[in-house]
């Protein structure tokens, strides 16, 4: 079972993945061109709240708990939280969506998502979930490896101008994984460079992503783009304090739609020295 996922599921992290998740499927659908979706470590797709992995760390009140309810969020926050609401329509949170069902959520006739997990529990309840959509192909197979077998995508004679890799894995080894997440968008970068990639990561203490952004940083992308938000001081290996996505090819003035978010999850979900960061490690000229 991926249990990063479960535990997790609708807590702070996915509160600021989530936002910018839909914000970005915004701005693919803007265009009538049809786009692709690959997400890498897609879980199963679908977390019951009540469910015993979520009840021992009652997790979601300090995420969307905490959003739920409140009254003059900015336009993205409302967003995520409509998205999330359309799949509880009795109210409250007791069905929280992954990525794959976000996405999948979002998707037009001619729009594809390719889901791949590799965990065979989380993979089959993944592939129950799409049985029935014929938009969605569930891969149970690594997704580092899917980079290079999907990308890139093509529907029969049909290629794919547009679309989003997101990479989130469990990050079991959280060092070790960088190396895995860098070279997958190497790969992803030459097989599909217009794509928007878009990575998760925890942060612990900071200073050990420094490297793995400053490697991410000089990929061939046209720009990279950060945002953080940290619930309180990066200070202790032990805790999730915060995570950020990291956005290779945003969509142009990406951070103008995601900006107000910050400083209100910051102090809706934030303890004492709570913090956000918005920042372009890479500028497109």
């Amino acid at each position: 079972m991926n249990y990063r996922h479960a535990f997790h599921a609708g807590n702070h992290a996915d509160a600021l993945k989530h936002t910018v998740l839909l914000a970005l499927l915004d701005a693919l659908k803007r265009k009538d061109g049809p786009f692709f979706v690959l997400d890498t470590h897609a879980g199963r797709g679908r977390y019951a709240l009540s469910a015993e992995a979520s009840r021992k760390t009652a997790e979601a009140e300090t995420g969307i708990g905490r959003l739920r309810g409140q009254a003059g969020l900015p336009e993205a926050l409302r967003r995520y939280l409509d998205a999330v609401a359309a799949f509880n329509p009795e109210g409250g949170t007791e069905v929280y969506p992954g990525s794959p069902l976000l996405v999948a959520n979002e998707l037009r006739e001619n729009d594809r998502l390719a889901a791949c997990e590799l965990q065979p529990e989380e993979a089959a309840a993944l592939k129950s979930l799409f049985a029935h959509d014929p938009r969605v192909a569930v891969h149970a197979r690594d997704g580092y490896a899917a980079v290079k077998a999907l990308l890139p995508p093509r529907l029969g004679a049909t290629k794919f101008a547009r679309g989003l890799v997101l990479i989130d894995p469990p990050y079991e080894a959280q060092d070790a994984e960088y190396p895995l997440v860098a070279a997958a968008l190497r790969e992803g970068l030459q097989r599909w460079p217009n794509a928007t990639y878009a990575v998760w990561y925890p942060v612990k203490q900071r200073r050990s992503l420094q490297p793995f952004l400053r490697k991410v940083a000089v990929l061939d992308a046209k720009s990279v783009l950060l945002a953080e938000l940290l619930v309180r001081p990066d200070d202790s290996p032990l805790r999730l304090n915060g995570s950020g996505m990291l956005l290779l090819n945003p969509p142009w003035q990406f951070d103008r739609a995601i900006a107000p978010a910050l400083p209100v999850l910051q102090r809706l979900l934030g303890e004492a020295g709570a913090s956000t960061r918005l920042e372009w490690l890479r500028e497109s000229g």
